[in-house]
């Protein structure tokens, strides 16, 4: 009897030692399960979140194209940036690169101002060449004008010129405004025409349509106007009728974008002082490497926002060759003083391109302004 108990003791040591085995290895797995439990549990939270901050932003958006918007976006840009091009060809092409990268953005005001400080404030003229100051300004300018003008009405407003020889291999800005014969809209921009009508009969205006539209005014010919079209027509007469309205109403009622206006400012200080809105520019960025990092800025709502670019050598040397300012660094002149682009990979950026990256990282930051502005608005409701 004792042998065989003897002999019974070794054997269950070992189903004792692997129960035990056994059991570590049951709590561990059951750890790993409340933790990947867990994980999920605040993935889950998290793509909630997500998705709740983008049903709101996205209704933001689609109450902002149905409300319209009221604040406008203006880029500020020395015309020298056009003698780093070694060509007419090229020259041509840097400034249809500059007018797609702001209508992308909808930019609303396009400033070119001289970093050499001459007084340059028409676009009659020609170009003559580079290194010519000055010049380069009226150049882009113009390119800038011809390209935002739709295309049924460059034939009144842009008659040959040296400075649009290439202008016709640019790519089309393909803005909302730039419409085709048959497209329906409630706005169109179109030309006077010099056809008389009966007094108190208004004016004739062709808007690129089949038909030309009567407006309610009369009005000088050759002025290019905007005109809001009546909803029902009567497809049976000859004409359309329309009224005219202000061209910042599709932006501020119809929620589109309508295009940029081209002013020339004579130098980085006028950029300021000659701002087409009685407030001025509420709200300032000036972009440079020196600047802070973009994505620690937060913007406040502003009315009017101008975002400011140097040239070749920055704001920097368009604050010292600039007569009108008593200071050193161009970093006092704005709200913000931001680098849109850190830890970039090349020694320089150039302006079409500083553009688009600036843009693209203030526009979120935009939509923010905004969205807590409407959040705030529908939670004192």
């Amino acid at each position: 009897m004792s042998t065989d108990v003897s002999t019974k003791r070794p054997q269950a040591a070992p189903s004792q030692g692997a129960e035990r085995v056994n059991w570590k290895k049951r709590k561990t797995e059951i750890k790993e399960t409340k933790k990947q439990t867990k994980e999920a549990k605040l993935i889950k939270q998290l793509d909630k979140q997500q998705r709740k901050e983008s049903a709101e932003r996205e209704q933001h958006h689609q109450s902002q194209r149905t409300r319209g918007r009221a604040y406008t976006v203006s880029v500020a840009l020395p015309g020298s940036v056009l003698d780093n091009a070694q060509s007419t060809e090229l020259r041509t092409y840097l400034a249809g690169q500059i007018a797609r990268a702001c209508v992308v953005f909808c930019v609303d005001e396009i400033v070119v101002f001289d970093e050499y400080g001459e007084d340059v404030k028409s676009v009659e003229g020609e170009f003559k060449g580079v290194g010519k100051k000055g010049h380069a300004c009226i150049q882009l300018a113009r390119i800038l004008q011809y390209l935002e003008c739709p295309q049924y009405l460059r034939k009144w407003f842009f008659p040959k010129h040296q400075d649009l020889q290439y202008a016709g291999l640019l790519n089309p800005l393909d803005s909302p405004h730039h419409m085709r014969i048959d497209d329906e809209s409630d706005y169109r921009e179109g030309i006077v025409l010099d056809r008389p009508l009966k007094p108190g009969k208004g004016s004739l205006v062709n808007c690129g349509m089949r038909k030309d539209v009567r407006i309610d005014k009369q009005l000088q010919s050759g002025l290019r106007v905007t005109v809001k079209l009546n909803k029902t027509q009567n497809q049976e007469s000859k004409l359309c009728k329309g009224a005219v309205v202000a061209p910042h109403l599709p932006r501020t009622e119809g929620g589109l974008y309508w295009g940029y206006s081209v002013r020339l400012a004579s130098c980085l200080s006028a950029v300021f002082t000659e701002s087409p809105h009685k407030e001025g520019y509420d709200l300032t960025i000036g972009t440079s490497e020196r600047g802070s990092n973009v994505d620690q800025a937060t913007l406040s709502p502003f009315r009017h926002l101008l975002v400011v670019f140097g040239g070749l050598q920055g704001l920097e040397a368009s604050v010292d060759t600039d007569q009108n300012l008593e200071v050193n660094d161009p970093s006092v002149l704005f709200d913000l003083y931001l680098n849109t682009c850190p830890g970039q990979g090349s020694r320089t950026i150039r302006t079409e391109e500083a553009i688009l990256v600036s843009m693209a990282g203030l526009r979120r930051k935009i939509d923010d302004a905004f969205l807590d502005v409407s959040n705030g608005a529908s939670t004192n409701q």
